[in-house]
């Protein structure tokens, strides 16, 4: 164990500090923690593979408190017989993926255990991040009138994952949109420091993101289906297998709902940053009743957005 973490672990990671806990030098200041495990199927799938949609599942969770993610811990549950030159390449995504965001991988734990006890491998992340300044983003902070953006196309990581986990060969060029989008969120908080509430929509998609926000503040929302921007390559896809692209799972996209009169502002600022080129508005806060979301298409005909029940697509992330 002590030789597969110092000539693997290390030597991938480099400044990691080998001991129960990482001493952590930081200014004063509010601290964002998040922590979450990683148990996707199959472990590399076109544009990633575990450990990168680990690292940018973290990193998106901390920066959505409006934290510049710092330092990341990484724990391991491998099981008995895993290809070494697999855990390579997964490590190795990692290490880059987290140089990408900025953040340093300072600590971690490895368990092995019985062959058939785990599925090759499950990865926890725990990230630390410092809340700027006067930041106080909330769910519960949304308010009539505002507008609701989003920073690009819907259900490119589930579609490529069920595509791949299934064997269904779509004859395109889907791959998952898994990305760390600290950068993205401080672009917005630089042009729009009235931001209400960031939100990644990860399991459950759009729909399911939207409806616990508009809960929370006690909000009607509006979508305008014609300014959603989604792969037509994914719609298709969605329509041959029966999901609702808007509920489709998500692990490089973020919502942000700001002022009225932030909205254009924040617009070209996400538009400016990584990962945001297809960013758009989408719709706004309305008045109604708490907690519903709508839909509105082309034809002018409007219908419930719901939120997802149970889980469409397991191990999807």
């Amino acid at each position: 164990m002590r030789d597969l973490i110092e000539e693997v672990f290390v030597e991938t990671f480099g400044d990691v500090q080998l001991e129960d806990a990482a001493t952590l030098d930081i200014d004063a200041g509010k601290l964002a923690f998040s922590t979450d495990s990683f148990v996707v199927h199959p472990l590399f799938f076109p544009g990633g593979d575990i450990g990168h949609l680990a690292v940018c599942g973290t990193v998106n969770d901390v920066a959505t408190a409006g934290a510049r993610p710092l330092y990341l811990s990484v724990g391991f549950i491998l099981e008995e017989g895993f290809a070494m030159d697999d855990l390579r390449v997964i490590l190795t995504s990692m290490a880059q993926c987290a140089r990408e965001a900025g953040v340093k991988i300072v600590t971690g734990d490895t368990k092995v255990v019985d062959k058939g006890a785990a599925d090759g491998i499950f990865i926890n992340t725990t990230g630390i991040g410092l809340i700027r300044e006067g930041v106080a983003l909330s769910a519960q902070n949304c308010q009539v009138g505002d507008k609701i953006l989003l920073s690009g196309t819907l259900g490119d990581h589930g579609i490529t994952i069920v595509s791949q986990r299934e064997g269904i060969g779509f004859g395109t060029t889907l791959e998952t949109d898994a990305a760390p989008l600290a950068e993205l969120v401080h672009a917005v908080l630089d042009a729009a420091p009235a931001t209400r509430v960031f939100r990644d929509p990860t399991r459950g998609g759009l729909a399911s993101a939207l409806n616990e926000i508009a809960d929370s503040s006690k909000v009607s929302m509006l979508v305008l289906e014609e300014d959603v921007p989604i792969d037509q390559q994914v719609l298709g896809a969605c329509e041959m297998l029966g999901y609702d692209v808007f509920q489709v799972a998500n692990e490089g996209k973020m919502i942000a709902i700001v002022p009225p009169d932030q909205a254009e502002a924040a617009l070209v600022a996400m538009r400016g940053a990584p990962y945001g080129a297809d960013a758009a508005i989408i719709g706004e806060v309305v008045e109604g009743p708490a907690g519903r979301v709508s839909l509105r298409n082309s034809f002018g005909a409007t219908r419930i957005m719901d939120t997802l029940v149970g889980e469409q697509l397991p191990r999807i992330c």
